[in-house]
């Protein structure tokens, strides 16, 4: 009898047993396809200054970017053949420095990410630049592609031009055309000093600044050109007395982060007051640190700016006030165009290519076109920077009508004075690419 009921428990459970395999098997068969493995992300690695005097400007990119790739993941990511794969940011703390920048380098590729974004110091830019082109000769399959947000050293996409490496900004030069065009046509200016941060981008931005002034308006002096040590200045108030001493009436200055910021807060304080033209005045804490001494004197160039919709409603406001809706504290309050253009056109290169190879990536990037209801750019082959619109902007109170959106709740904001169509930005290069082959 035991026997018997041993029997019969062994059958019941074999029974049971096949009954759950099949089930599951059944089951298995219905799932749906969300319950797959998740495809495995597209990687960008950030190097920038997350730490140090310039922490601010690489926290606002890491939100800029951030939001950027939000959008695109918003839609599922980007398409592959293998399916959809979402955007993947990581960031690596330079500190601003050079070989500090070469130390993350090699961190990002023993992480295998083949898009690398930096932008915050043309000295960086170039490093990276080199590093890359080695890196890519000597590990082909192991290849990064270099996207350039900020860094705007005309010698990057000229005489130091390579095929890995494209910008989404302007460049210094073609920055300075537009403050420039501005000055050419103001005949009360008559006295110019400039002053930048001593490394290659600043005088770059002086040599400019000297050659564009003296074939538009040869009439105007320069009165004084001071390079500063970057990011060590506490106190610019002897800089402003030695402007004041030399009768500028002008000063031309390609100053970013804090040191544009305590540039124009001692010019303030002491009550100086000549026109600025500058490239970044519209951020990170200068409208500010300006206030009133910057109405009607402080002009900045942009590719696009909060006001720049012209009317309540526009395209361009609905853009700006999402953004704000995602980071709605002042401090936060400052949205680069060129940010949100460059992830997506790497999305739309990626896609275009059919793979991260970043060869393939780099090859539709070529002559691309970006466009959106307010913004066209298109990508220059030729040198592999970014051909756009740009505006000059006016400084002017929040209340002052036409000003629709202030600068970090400041109660200053920016009106468009000048718009310049993107074929007018574009200037020559003298870049000469060595291309893979495809």
């Amino acid at each position: 009898m035991q026997k018997t009921m041993q029997n019969m428990s062994a059958s019941l459970s074999s029974r049971l047993t096949g009954a759950i395999a099949l089930a599951l098997a059944a089951c298995s068969l219905w799932l749906p396809a969300q319950a797959a493995a998740p495809l495995p992300p597209i990687r960008i690695g950030m190097i920038d200054g997350l730490s140090g005097p310039f922490a601010n400007a690489g926290e606002a990119v890491v939100r800029n970017i951030s939001y950027a790739i939000d959008r695109v993941n918003a839609r599922g990511g980007v398409s592959l053949p293998d399916g959809k794969h979402l955007l993947q940011l990581s960031t690596f703390d330079n500190k601003l420095g050079v070989e500090d920048s070469l130390v993350q380098f090699r961190q990002l590729t023993d992480e295998g990410i083949p898009f690398l974004i930096e932008g915050n110091s043309s000295a960086v830019a170039a490093a990276l630049v080199d590093a890359v082109n080695k890196h890519n000769q000597r590990e082909p399959q192991r290849r990064v592609l270099f996207l350039n947000y900020s860094a705007v050293d005309p010698a990057l996409t000229n005489e130091k031009c390579s095929f890995w490496h494209f910008r989404f900004d302007a460049s210094a030069d073609m920055r300075m055309q537009a403050l420039t065009e501005a000055i050419k046509a103001d005949p009360a200016t008559r006295r110019v000093y400039l002053i930048g941060q001593d490394y290659s981008f600043g005088r770059q931005v002086a040599k400019a600044a000297r050659e564009q002034l003296n074939a538009k308006r040869p009439d105007i002096a320069i009165v004084g050109d001071e390079l500063h040590p970057i990011g060590k200045i506490k106190d610019f108030a002897p800089y402003i007395a030695k402007m004041r001493s030399a009768g500028a009436d002008a000063v031309i200055t390609g100053n970013w982060g804090n040191d544009l910021t305590l540039l124009v807060k001692a010019a303030r304080d002491a009550g100086f007051k000549a026109k600025f033209y500058t490239f970044y005045a519209n951020s990170l804490g200068a409208p500010a640190a300006i206030g009133e001494a910057g109405v009607g004197v402080v002009r900045a160039v942009a590719e696009w700016h909060p006001n720049a919709g012209g009317t309540p409603g526009s395209p361009s406001d609905a853009f700006y006030q999402q953004y704000r809706q995602r980071y709605p504290q002042a401090k936060d309050d400052y949205l680069y165009l060129r940010m949100q253009v460059m992830i997506e056109m790497l999305a739309k290169a990626i896609e275009k290519a059919r793979s991260t190879e970043p060869a393939a990536v780099a090859y539709a990037l070529e002559g691309a076109h970006y466009q959106s209801t307010f913004h066209d750019a298109t990508m220059r082959a030729a040198d592999h920077q970014l051909i756009q619109p740009l505006y000059l902007m006016q400084m002017q109170r929040a209340d002052s009508g036409g000003i629709r959106f202030d600068n970090e709740g400041s109660g200053y904001g920016f009106r468009t004075e000048r718009f310049i169509p993107a074929e007018q930005t574009a200037l020559p290069s003298s870049c000469k690419m060595q291309r893979p082959p495809r």
